[in-house]
């Protein structure tokens, strides 16, 4: 897509969308409503996040707070940076969805299994080794088709877009990935999680995912 259509995405000219795009950003929407769901598993089944995920759920019970205040909070403080160093050419309704949604939607999905599903389901072996497997395949695919919808991306992954964007003709961009999915994982570590086979499988699998699912996704437009 051109830059000039990229232009038209953001939340400030939502008036402008053609139809198409506004089934481009239905996708998106959907895409992170299926993060937040399939992250609600991940963390019940405590066999580990996505890198972000993990930072913040260790630092809002370091603060006492619930995951969705503490990720909105922290998303709008890195909102700010993002237009600082790119103004708007990264914001569109797909930043304002990731940080409303993913951490609210988890929340509630975690209240309604905590009401519905046995806690079996997410302590003995084998249901909890096929949640576990099943939700992190769901996650890092939601993941790949929200950054690549080209709808606005999350200020965390904004941060990410920036560096490898400044580090592109060294560095390929899922190199940075992991690197910087890695720093938030000391974080989270330093803020008193435990980082084991799901957190450190997401800091390594996520950044090849972007790029392949990105490919498939240009290849159908």
């Amino acid at each position: 897509m051109s830059g000039n259509t990229q232009k038209k995405w953001t939340i400030w000219n939502i008036h402008e969308l053609r139809p198409d795009v506004w089934k481009q950003a239905a996708l998106v929407v959907i895409a992170v409503l299926g993060m937040g769901f399939f992250l609600s598993f991940l963390i019940d089944v405590n066999l580990g996040t996505d890198p972000c995920t993990f930072m913040n759920v260790n630092l809002a019970k370091v603060i006492g707070t619930s995951l969705g205040n503490w990720q909105l909070f922290l998303n709008v403080i890195l909102f700010i940076l993002v237009i600082i160093f790119t103004g708007w050419k990264l914001i569109g309704i797909g930043t304002i969805a990731n940080m409303v949604l993913i951490g609210y939607v988890a929340d509630f999905c975690r209240f309604l299994w905590s009401k519905c599903i046995p806690d079996s389901f997410f302590i003995d072996p084998i249901p909890r080794a096929i949640i576990f497997v099943i939700a992190l395949l769901g996650f890092t695919v939601s993941a790949s088709v929200y950054m690549n919808g080209e709808m606005g991306v999350s200020p965390y992954d904004g941060l990410a877009f920036i560096i490898g964007n400044k580090l592109r003709e060294h560095v390929p961009y899922f190199i940075v990935r992991i690197a910087y999915d890695g720093l938030a994982v000391v974080i989270g570590f330093l803020a008193g999680g435990k980082p084991n086979i799901g957190t450190i499988a997401l800091t390594f699998a996520l950044g090849p995912m972007v790029s392949f699912v990105g490919k498939k996704m240009r290849k159908r437009k």
